[in-house]
């Protein structure tokens, strides 16, 4: 019995809309990567990039658990000497809610270049609006 590798012409990727109003960033995101990845398809297979594409929309209005907002910090480095800068979660989510989630799911992605190629298929947007309408969008109801 031969194992079932998917191919390129074997996948087909659809669209999906996901609001994450009131939704906890850790359980969306981990929805979300899943997706992304295609572990919820039949034909998945870990080293093929088996997922779907995801838009996720009002990502300001997502919420974090405990004292996450105060305590939670992102960094990141310049290169240079002293060049750490950092940030809570509170200052993200009012200057860039997209980076929020996206940081979220980049952390729950294989770390490599097929992580970084799923990555490419998720669309944030802080509002109510996104420009993907013509890939005719289905909507995804994501627990939290």
């Amino acid at each position: 019995m031969k194992s079932f590798v998917a191919k390129e012409q074997d996948i087909t990727r659809d669209w999906f809309v996901v609001d994450a109003t009131d939704l906890v960033l850790g359980r969306l995101a981990s929805q979300v990567a899943s997706r992304l990845r295609g572990k919820h398809k039949a034909i998945f297979t870990p080293h093929v990039d088996t997922g779907d594409f995801i838009i996720v929309i009002n990502a300001d209005k997502v919420r974090l658990t405990g004292r996450k907002l105060d305590q939670k910090l992102y960094h990141r480095h310049s290169g240079y000497p002293g060049g750490l800068t950092s940030i809570n979660a509170r200052r993200l989510l009012e200057k860039h809610p997209e980076r929020l989630v996206t940081f979220a799911v980049k952390g729950m992605l294989p770390k490599n270049h097929l992580g970084r190629k799923i990555l490419k298929k998720l669309k944030v947007y802080a509002g109510p609006e996104h420009p993907h309408q013509a890939q005719q969008p289905q909507p995804l109801s994501v627990e939290g």
